[in-house]
């Protein structure tokens, strides 16, 4: 969940205290607990969550046209 725990909090408090990260979003796809995702971070940080997830998206996609180009 974006706010408030979810069925991955768990994992994201690993991987955020691990990391020494200020925050994080794992996407979890085929999980143990079905699909989901969770996120831990400050508000300024979550909000600009979208921001980045298109900026991902976009380069996901090129990254795949230009191996379709090959």
């Amino acid at each position: 969940m974006a706010i408030g725990a979810g069925k991955y909090d768990n994992e994201a408090t690993l991987v955020r205290e691990r990391t020494k990260a200020k925050g994080v979003l794992i996407i979890v796809i085929g999980g143990d607990k079905g699909e989901g995702f969770a996120c831990q971070a400050d508000l300024t940080t979550t909000l600009a969550i979208p921001k980045m997830l298109r900026h991902v998206a976009d380069q996901i996609e090129a990254d795949f046209n230009a191996a379709q180009e090959l």
